[in-house]
């Protein structure tokens, strides 16, 4: 832990309204995800907060994916059926251009281009894309050296 201001890791946490099963599954088979931990809120063993509203109990209230050597936190929420994803991208950094391609395909696929994938002054390969739950994302391989 740091002395300076006692953070240990910060992550990335998204909330899908009630689509967040559907976006696990989805991040399985695009980016590798692992999932380290799910809970439903069926599975808590407190009470509902009566501030949320009622969720399904079949919902996920909380679990880690695990990309990479990142950790990213999700939850359906409070289940209003509408995700917001604006003010930020998660940015993927690969070490070929044949991962980038692959992945940039994957996560495209049903979601929005934003910035084709291709070759910049700083790097080989460059892409921003919305996934088809809105996230967004920028694959970059990085310059050899």
């Amino acid at each position: 832990m740091s002395e300076k201001n006692g953070i240990e890791t910060l992550q990335p946490y998204l909330f899908f309204d009630g689509r967040c099963e559907e976006a696990i599954e989805f991040y399985k088979k695009t980016v590798g995800a692992q999932v380290d931990m799910l809970m439903h809120f069926k599975d808590s063993p407190e009470p509902p907060n009566a501030e949320c509203g009622p969720v399904p109990g079949d919902k996920v209230m909380h679990a880690n994916l695990r990309i990479g050597n990142a950790t990213v936190l999700v939850s359906d929420g409070q289940c209003q059926g509408k995700p917001s994803f604006h003010g930020f991208s998660l940015s993927v950094t690969t070490s070929n251009e044949a991962d980038a391609e692959k992945l940039f395909g994957a996560l495209s696929t049903g979601g929005q281009v934003q910035m084709p994938l291709t070759k910049t002054f700083f790097s080989p390969r460059f892409g921003m894309l919305a996934d088809k739950f809105g996230v967004s994302w920028m694959i970059y391989v990085a310059p050899k050296t």
